[in-house]
């Protein structure tokens, strides 16, 4: 008798609404798959503790992810010559790059953004596939900030060509992106770090670190107006002053023009996301839950 019931149920209801069931949207599939490693490298006088909120949001949203915070030149230390962090961040991610076949992100913070572009250049067989540059001076920096102050005191920007376009003053950090726009001669002849991964300054390894940056999957540039530090804050996105403190955008740069690191081949592949953000102050980018649900986790994948 039960066995009837049941047929009967199945005859008279459930048959008839299968085609209709069959329409019906599915729920989206689980991510099953795991993660690509993601690797943080911290800013100026940073320390892997200051990365603790990003930590989280990761491991919240994307369970299982092997997150590296590189805890190397810290506070002080990251006033070390920028090509001497290089080569240290160099010997740190190789390992993690090759336990991971299927490729890392950067995400890359302030100072940081321009050692993890260093890297891109220098590595002939990196497999980023985002590199999240997060409010970095991308074309350098022009303007009296604290961290300035405290170790210039007696400099201001109008001046401070003097001391970071010396041998000297290149072996600070700082100076190596210090990008006076009203003395550019000097800064083309005296960077020994942000002219040649510009590819502003000729070098015999020019074209081979063009190559190497190209293999990045996309570039994600992160910043807003708002910062209170990276001046101007379009040299986030690639743009930066002119001789008369006019702010250029990045497809009205030079290097862009000439594509002579390979940001028109990425924007013109479609691999460059540009991600404004108001409201936010320098030191709170990497902690700001609104910003890394917009700007930063739709390319962890």
């Amino acid at each position: 008798m039960l066995g009837l019931w049941r047929q009967t149920l199945l005859s008279s209801w459930i048959l008839p609404l299968l085609p209709l069931l069959l329409l019906l949207p599915s729920a989206p599939a689980a991510h099953h798959g795991s993660y690509k490693p993601v690797i943080v490298v911290h800013g100026l006088f940073d320390s892997s503790y200051s990365f603790r909120h990003l930590l989280d949001y990761i491991n919240e949203t994307h369970p299982g992810t092997v997150v590296t915070v590189l805890d190397l030149f810290d506070g002080r230390e990251s006033l070390r010559p920028l090509w001497e962090q290089v080569q240290g961040f160099q010997e740190a991610v190789v390992p993690i790059m090759k336990k991971a076949p299927e490729g890392v992100h950067l995400i890359c913070y302030s100072q940081g953004g321009l050692v993890c572009r260093a890297l891109l250049s220098v590595m002939d067989e990196h497999n980023v596939d985002s590199f999240i540059s997060l409010s970095s001076p991308q074309m350098g920096q022009y303007g009296d900030t604290d961290y300035l102050k405290w170790l210039f005191p007696t400099s201001m920007r109008s001046n401070l060509y003097r001391i970071c376009y010396s041998p000297w003053g290149q072996e600070f950090s700082i100076c190596n992106y210090w990008h006076d726009p009203h003395h550019d001669d000097l800064y083309l002849n005296a960077s020994s770090f942000l002219a040649l991964i510009n590819g502003e300054r000729d070098h015999p390894n020019a074209t081979a670190w063009r190559k190497n940056f190209l293999r990045v999957g996309r570039l994600v540039l992160i910043g807003g107006p708002d910062d209170g530090v990276i001046t101007p804050w379009q040299s986030s996105f690639f743009g930066f002053y002119d001789a008369n403190e006019t702010v250029l955008e990045m497809e009205e740069q030079p290097v862009y023009l000439r594509d002579s690191f390979g940001l028109k081949t990425l924007l013109a592949r479609g691999a460059i996301v540009r991600c404004p953000m108001a409201g936010i102050s320098h030191t709170t980018w990497h902690s700001n839950r609104t910003l890394y649900e917009t700007c930063i986790e739709p390319w962890l994948s």
